[in-house]
């Protein structure tokens, strides 16, 4: 029975971990490429920094077979594409307002955001 419960607490901490303090990998570019691999249950980068008014190609690699990884959306641009499995699929994005655009999937299991920086933006 100990042997149960400290499994239940270790759970909830990884549950926890994942939700809430994990801490994704950013990348901060200004104009061009940006390669994201979509993988073990994330997408890497999961925040991807650009600045407002310059184009951004976001290119997706997809190499976890999961159905969930399937598909990207950005439920705020009406974006939703279909990731093929390790091919890369290009997302062109054109001259974007500052903001927070999140992405995921269609589970909202993998989750990443584009953050656009305009003037003055920290």
């Amino acid at each position: 029975m100990l042997i149960i419960n400290l499994l239940g607490f270790v759970l909830i901490g990884l549950i926890i971990w994942w939700f809430w303090l994990y801490k994704p990998s950013t990348t901060a570019v200004t104009k061009g490429t940006v390669p994201i691999t979509v993988e073990n249950g994330v997408y890497s980068p999961a925040q991807v920094r650009v600045q407002a008014g310059e184009p951004i190609i976001l290119s997706f690699v997809r190499k976890d077979s999961s159905p969930c990884s399937a598909i990207v959306q950005f439920d705020d641009l009406g974006l939703s594409e279909e990731l093929p499995l390790n091919k890369a699929q290009e997302i062109k994005l054109e001259s974007l307002k500052p903001g927070k655009y999140p992405f995921s999937c269609q589970m909202q299991m993998y989750r990443g955001e584009l953050i656009v920086e305009g003037q003055g933006n920290e």
